[in-house]
């Protein structure tokens, strides 16, 4: 395997996993995935920014070995073993080459894998390594999403290695994300199941980086951004934009009382002009829903009752937005039940992380009635007339 040179300093040297089906037991990837690895060449020195996930050791040697790569440094943005896991094979591979990271990454990369400590070497937020004729500067991250996350910038280039962030979950055979049909739907994916529970930090970050003369991004996972606007004004919408007139219906049904109930809602919705994303739980992964929860206006839970609780997908799909954490305005549960019930303060309870306001509940017993569709049209005239007072409506 060779190494494919992307810029006239920089390598990529990492490993592709298009047959990955789920990241961290968690994410589905419908389009697999990358572990993005750089080698940076100076006219005195070199550094290697990142590795790969361990098991796709045989890719990353063989793409360094291409190049004859020996580096002087081996740079941790971030100590998530897909990103540094490869760490102490490369120490014992380049025993002279110094490993550096973030004050914080220190410790974590000691805990999660053997590496001798004597050859980590902390660097400062701003901090400068000159590689002769190139000047690497390192920036701190915090909370990109984990507290030790560290971006990497090739100053006289414009080369931006921003480790996860601005990445995506996409394995592709072109290396840019001009060329890569779908990449920025992903990546709004990989940014909603990801990131957006540090929206407010990444904001800051993206302060940060407006100061920078910014010409290419290679993050760490996906294709590498060669028009970096795209994706850092799609950040910038994701984290600070303005909510839309969308609505988010998510549900799950055993026997249509539900799907009835949601379907019903989205023709009053779309009647009305709003835009509804409709999502059976049963049916689609949960990164879509979340993705489509980054911008919407209001997020509705449908869910049956079982044994006199929600539904266990429903309850999966809430308490996932409440880990995400959403900018959404508003939030409604609706359902139906048997004989009795507690579906609703089950999944209100788990919904406790998402700071919005909660609309009235709409719950059925049994298949859904003339009056109980009354009590839908009510829920969605309130729903639009929240909306009229968006940015985007106003």
């Amino acid at each position: 395997m060779l190494a494919r040179k992307i810029h006239d300093r920089v390598h990529w040297v990492g490993a592709q996993d298009p047959d990955r089906t789920v990241f961290d037991a968690l994410i589905p990837l419908p389009h697999g995935t990358t572990y993005n690895s750089w080698y940076v060449t100076g006219s005195e020195k070199c550094a290697l920014i990142d590795t790969v996930d361990p098991q796709f050791a045989d890719q990353l040697l063989e793409r360094l070995e291409s190049i004859g790569a020996k580096p002087d440094f081996l740079i941790s943005n971030h100590a998530e073993q897909d990103h540094s896991g490869m760490l102490p094979a490369m120490a014992r591979l380049f025993p002279d080459a110094e490993i550096l990271c973030s004050p914080k990454a220190k410790q974590m990369l000691l805990n999660l894998m053997e590496l001798p400590e004597e050859r980590i070497r902390v660097v400062a937020d701003g901090e400068t390594l000159s590689l002769g004729d190139r000047t690497l500067q390192f920036i701190h991250a915090p909370w990109v999403h984990w507290p030790e996350t560290m971006l990497t910038f090739l100053v006289e280039d414009g080369v931006l290695f921003p480790c996860d962030l601005f990445g995506s979950h996409f394995a592709s055979n072109t290396a840019w994300a001009s060329q890569a049909v779908g990449v920025l739907r992903e990546a709004k994916r990989y940014y909603a199941t990801i990131m957006m529970p540090f929206t407010k930090p990444i904001g800051k970050h993206l302060d940060r980086l407006a100061g920078l003369d910014i010409k290419l991004i290679c993050p760490s996972h996906g294709p590498s951004w060669d028009e970096p606007w795209v994706i850092m004004d799609a950040y910038r919408d994701w984290t600070s934009g303005p909510i839309r007139d969308k609505v988010v219906i998510a549900y799950v049904s055993m026997h249509e009382s539900t799907r009835r109930m949601a379907l019903h809602l989205e023709d009053r919705l779309f009647e009305a002009g709003t835009q509804v994303d409709v999502y059976d739980l049963e049916q689609v992964d949960l990164g879509m829903v979340a993705a489509s929860a980054v911008d919407a206006g209001t997020v509705l839970i449908g869910t049956p009752t079982v044994l006199g609780g929600a539904h266990p997908i429903a309850v999966s799909a809430a308490y996932l937005l409440a880990l995400l954490k959403p900018r959404t305005k508003w939030l409604g549960i609706f359902g139906s039940h048997g004989w009795a019930g507690k579906s609703v303060p089950h999944l209100l309870s788990l919904l406790e992380g998402v700071k919005c306001e909660r609309l009235e509940p709409v719950t059925v017993k049994g298949l859904p009635k003339t009056n109980d569709f009354s009590a839908i049209d009510e829920l969605a005239r309130t729903i639009v007339a929240h909306h009229a007072t968006l940015a985007d409506k106003a």
